[in-house]
């Protein structure tokens, strides 16, 4: 199977190592200074930008696409940019081939399921996005599933939880504090590659799929384990409502601490997917380790 990943970045490049060399990868990024980590992963490094169709044009034909671009972290409209709109080029500029690929995988996020008071979401879960940018992530999943499939591509949709792994475990924010009350949802950057390509390999269909741990965690209880691990003292806490007596706070900052969910890998389970870290406990080791050894 030739994969096409468009977007190469943090996940994307792990999952080009977890697919080699039992299939072909081409990974696409929208830089020349991205090209080289592509390289180092052995599969076939292009440069083009998911919005151009005439670079777009340039690409091998492929029997699926994973769409996980990036809009580097700016606001709705950068996000529209790429996940809309980049989205729909991808699907008309591959859809209107000889040989168009077969199926579609776009890379969401749990937080088009907005605000549930700390109660578990699933699949099954309304979508009830309270940003600007997360009302573009469930629009983006509308033309992963049905714009593709009036273009004759299969498009899948995985949700991901909170990415965390190498160059992201984010230590000294919890270990430092002050840490603000509420959930965690969080998968390793290597379940989640892992994730995409059991969906790839299985073919598990069209349904959505929730990419989380097995257990979602308060955020005071991970920051006292992580710091007990660690062999330092633990961190000041605070509530949400002393997070949001900040009058600097940003109202996207505030929506944010306002949300608070659980998010269920039930279905994920059920459908054969065993995971490599399924806790942050075991997540988080190797990152607790260096920085015992002071590295």
């Amino acid at each position: 199977m030739r994969v096409c990943i468009l977007g190469c970045g943090y996940v994307g490049l792990e999952l080009a190592r977890q697919l080699q060399p039992d299939h072909e990868v081409v990974g696409v990024r929208r830089s020349t200074a991205g090209l080289r980590a592509v390289e180092r992963t052995g599969a076939t490094a292009i440069e083009a930008d998911v919005t151009d169709a005439d670079a777009l044009a340039q690409l091998p034909d492929a029997d699926t696409l994973v769409f996980a671009a990036s809009s580097g972290g700016r606001g709705a409209d950068a996000a529209r940019e790429v996940y809309v709109e980049g989205l729909r080029t991808v699907v008309e500029t591959f859809g209107r081939r000889e040989d168009p690929p077969e199926r579609l995988v776009y890379t969401s996020s749990t937080g088009v399921y907005g605000d549930h008071d700390g109660g578990w979401v699933d699949e099954t879960t309304s979508l009830d996005p309270t940003t600007d940018k997360t009302r573009v992530l469930v629009e983006a999943e509308r033309v992963a599933r049905k714009f593709a499939a009036e273009h004759g591509i299969r498009g899948q949709v995985v949700r991901f939880a909170g990415l965390y792994g190498p160059d992201r475990y984010r230590l000294e924010r919890y270990l430092n504090g002050p840490v603000t009350a509420g959930y965690l949802n969080m998968v390793h950057r290597d379940d989640a590659a892992g994730v995409v390509r059991h969906v790839l390999e299985q073919d598990l269909g069209d349904e959505v799929l929730l990419v989380v741990d097995d257990e979602p965690v308060d955020k005071h209880t991970f920051a006292d384990w992580l710091a007990d691990e660690c062999d330092v003292t633990r961190p000041p806490k605070r509530s949400k409502a002393e997070r949001l007596d900040d009058a600097g706070l940003s109202e996207a900052a505030r929506r944010r601490i306002l949300t608070s969910k659980r998010c269920s890998n039930d279905r994920l389970r059920e459908r054969g997917y065993e995971f490599r870290f399924p806790t942050f406990r075991e997540g988080y080791r190797a990152a607790v380790d260096a920085y015992r050894d002071g590295f």
